[in-house]
């Protein structure tokens, strides 16, 4: 393997990249004290260093995994309640607060 710490060759990379992705990155950059050049040569040394993408790709929720998570956020939770021998309710307060304040007050 090469010895990447200093090299005297260098090389052109040529990206076609979204133009308003680069002029994001670009002000992001800037605000880090990097110039693009000084960020693609970081990101190409820690792909050579950890010999793999420096981080983990993910795919993003499809439209119906999306709507099933909000389903799931916006459905109500479901609370199995017992009786005492009186037929009272026993509810942990700890446990199921809002519903003991509701059963309790009303």
């Amino acid at each position: 393997m090469p010895d990447i710490r200093a090299s005297a060759a260098k090389a052109n990379v040529n990206v076609k990249i979204d133009a308003e992705i680069k002029e994001l990155a670009t002000q992001l950059l800037g605000r880090m004290g990097l110039d693009q050049t000084t960020a693609i040569d970081m990101f190409f040394r820690q792909v050579i260093a950890q010999r793999r993408l420096p981080f983990q790709p993910i795919l993003p929720p499809t439209l119906d995994e999306q709507i099933a998570a909000a389903i799931l956020m916006s459905s109500p939770r479901q609370v199995t309640l017992e009786a005492g021998a009186d037929g009272s309710l026993l509810i942990d307060p700890v446990l199921h607060q809002e519903l003991y304040d509701w059963a309790v007050n009303g």
